[in-house]
This record gives C-alpha cells, structure tokens and sequence, in this order.
C-alpha cells in the first residue's frame, strides 16, 4: 500500500485494482482486506485519510505521511534480499522440473 500511495492518493478501490493491474491478475485483494489494512496504516501514521467531499460520505483519499515514506523506505530495504532468495528458489525449482537453466538462473 505505502508503494502505490506513494505514486499518488487514492481510494480502496482504486488500490485493489492497481494490485491487480501491477500483478497481472494473480493477486486480487478483498475489500474485507483492504479496508482495515488502511485504518491500521492510517492509525499508525503511515498514511492520512481524507473524504473527497467532507461534506457528505464519499470516497475516502489515502495519501502517504512522512512517516509513511520512511516507514517504505525501511521495509523496501528488508523486502529485497527476500525477494532476491524467492527469486533464486523458483529460477532452482524451474531448472530442475525442465532439467535445463532458466534465462534468469
């Protein structure tokens, strides 16, 4: 969340379909999901939230805080060796199914 929010504000909605978009369509995320992991982004001052008419009940804008920002900054930084090990795992997992190198291995 604090990726995409980072690009600009946005709503739930928004934000499930740029998952699906970003992933292809292998991940789709609930609203059941989405929702309450905005209040605990918001109630930790990661993110801030704001009606787009405050005047009636419309769609809710999360924007990233300063907080938010250096708390991506953290996590992108513990993300990547993981992802790099998944990425190494699967590259080893293809070579031995098809008994050949993968591009990327």
């Amino acid at each position: 969340m604090l990726h995409l929010l980072g690009r600009e504000p946005a709503y739930g909605n928004r934000l499930i379909a740029e998952i699906e978009v970003v992933t292809e369509g292998r991940i789709s995320v609930n609203p059941n999901t989405m929702y309450p992991l905005l209040k605990q982004l918001e109630s930790r001052g990661f993110v801030d939230a704001n009606w787009e008419h405050p005047d009636r009940r419309t769609r809710r804008f999360y924007s990233i805080t300063p907080a938010g920002r250096r708390e991506y900054r953290r996590l992108k930084g513990e993300v990547e060796p993981f992802l790099d090990s998944v990425i190494r795992s699967v590259s080893l997992i293809r070579d031995e199914v098809y008994g050949e190198p993968s591009p990327r291995s």
